[in-house]
């Protein structure tokens, strides 16, 4: 296919999928934008997939003439890792990180959810809601209302709190509380509770939904 331009997805620094492409630098490099500001957008980025930690950038790619040059990032640790574009008759134009959107399972309808979607379902209600983590679950409480969200592993959970967090900080809401961290007690009271509204105890324990898959 003759095309100019491609935008490229990359999981942990090898080349994943072509999103789109293009013929005019102009167009392509405006769906990039578009699809980078939707990124910054989102609130609980997707970090496990398969079981395994993952990373994700999106590239901005062009055809060009002449000598391959490699693109080099630094990771988190400061070392510089090879782009893997496993394709000579393109160069890399911009890259920077991709947020997706994490995925969930809502426990009462057996259907996977985002955080926005959680949000705008469980949250925008009326009252104070009590958002708090139970191993790989998350429990959101209004009133006498009870409902789980189970997450791939105790660190999405924690992550999700985290991210939840600081999004109602910076949009200024006060209406959800988000815990964390409970104590012993406070968890043997939280199980005690969710198994007297129908959760099965079984379920609540369990720490993790995920495990790795060999590659």
């Amino acid at each position: 296919m003759n095309d100019n331009y491609q935008i490229v997805l990359f999981k942990n620094k090898i080349k994943k999928k072509i999103i789109n492409h293009f013929k005019t630098h102009k167009r392509g490099l405006d769906y990039y934008n578009k699809l980078i500001e939707i990124s910054n957008n989102v609130i609980f980025p997707k970090e496990y997939l398969n079981g395994y930690k993952c990373d994700f950038e999106l590239a901005f790619i062009e055809r060009t003439v002449g000598t391959f040059l490699p693109y080099f990032m630094k990771d988190e640790f400061g070392r510089q890792l090879k782009i893997d574009l496993d394709d000579k008759d393109y160069n890399i134009s911009k890259i920077s990180k991709y947020n997706i959107e994490e995925e969930f399972l809502d426990y009462s309808t057996k259907k996977k959810i985002t955080s926005k979607e959680l949000i705008k379902k469980y949250l925008d209600r009326d009252g104070i809601k009590l958002v708090s983590k139970l191993n790989n679950k998350i429990i959101v409480q209004n009133d006498s209302v009870f409902n789980l969200f189970t997450f791939k592993n105790e660190e999405d959970c924690g992550r999700f709190i985290d991210s939840m967090t600081e999004y109602f900080n910076s949009i200024k809401r006060i209406d959800c509380m988000l815990v964390k961290d409970s104590s012993t007690i406070q968890r043997k009271y939280l199980y005690e509770l969710l198994v007297k509204e129908g959760f099965p105890k079984s379920y609540l324990f369990r720490q993790s939904t995920t495990h790795p898959i060999k590659k």
